[in-house]
């Protein structure tokens, strides 16, 4: 055979099974008008379908950037991929509609939902099994979603989503003021004292009104002691009795917590 002839049956060959796999491929929501797509979407947002109405909201943005409905589907392609806990997604989606949209009457919401996906309260079947909360993980992402919160709070305080992204900041803080406390412990159960008393000293100045400042004290005083500073141990153990008068943790060296998820833990 010619190699002339050969070269060109390789070729149309090359295009025969691209066109195969082309068809093979093919997706039926190509041909989907952009307010079927968005029906499609919504309807499988309604039934919790996470994973697919993200696919269907993110597709409908990309066919029809310029649409009636194409800030609501990044809005909702964000919301559904976090709830879908594809978080690297969902984030993907929220930044793009902040970038874009600053404008919108939504951005209250899309700030509060940057917040909630970062946040990411929910810690899953090994948060259950082994107790672990905010405090004992990774502190960036609490001071993210802090951040995404702390927007809504000073851009729209009369937003609907205000009280409860206030809420969530008082949280946050009292978690990262909970990690440094840990790590005081962690420093002054091994005997590195003056480590302990640094790590204490920065949860007393940083976060004054949360609930671990009480074992910061705590800590400051006894590392204090360690260390033969006794006139700097008197002076914390003073102030700590002058904010703490009922607290027995001097006594028995433990703190009473009160076990609560973010959304109990500021109703008295």
């Amino acid at each position: 055979m010619p190699i002339a002839l050969l070269s060109a049956l390789l070729f149309a060959l090359t295009l025969l099974s691209g066109c195969a796999g082309s068809d093979g491929n093919k997706d039926d929501t190509d041909i989907w008008s952009e307010a079927k797509l968005y029906s499609e979407a919504t309807d499988k947002l309604n039934d919790a379908d996470f994973a697919k109405c993200g696919k269907y909201f993110e597709k409908l943005e990309a066919r029809f950037p310029f649409g009636p409905y194409s800030q609501q589907a990044q809005i909702n392609a964000a919301y559904c991929y976090w709830k879908a806990q594809e978080q690297t997604q969902a984030l993907v989606a929220i930044d793009r509609f902040i970038k874009l949209h600053q404008g919108s009457p939504s951005l209250d919401y899309a700030y509060y939902l940057k917040g909630l996906i970062t946040f990411n309260d929910d810690l899953g079947w090994l948060g259950k099994f082994t107790g672990q909360d905010l405090s004992e993980r990774d502190p960036k992402a609490a001071k993210e979603a802090f951040e995404s919160f702390k927007v809504v709070v000073e851009r729209f305080p009369n937003s609907k989503y205000a009280p409860d992204a206030l809420d969530r900041m008082r949280y946050i803080v009292n978690s990262l003021a909970e990690a440094d406390v840990i790590v005081a412990r962690y420093y002054y159960q091994r005997g590195a004292y003056l480590a302990a008393a640094n790590r204490a000293q920065l949860v007393i100045r940083d976060y004054d009104r949360a609930p671990a400042v009480e074992e910061a004290l705590y800590i400051l005083t006894k590392s204090y002691e360690k260390l033969g500073m006794t006139q700097l141990s008197n002076d914390s153990a003073r102030v700590f009795k002058l904010n703490f008068p009922d607290s027995e943790m001097m006594l028995t060296g433990q703190r009473v917590k009160k076990e609560r998820r973010w959304w109990q833990f500021w109703n008295k």
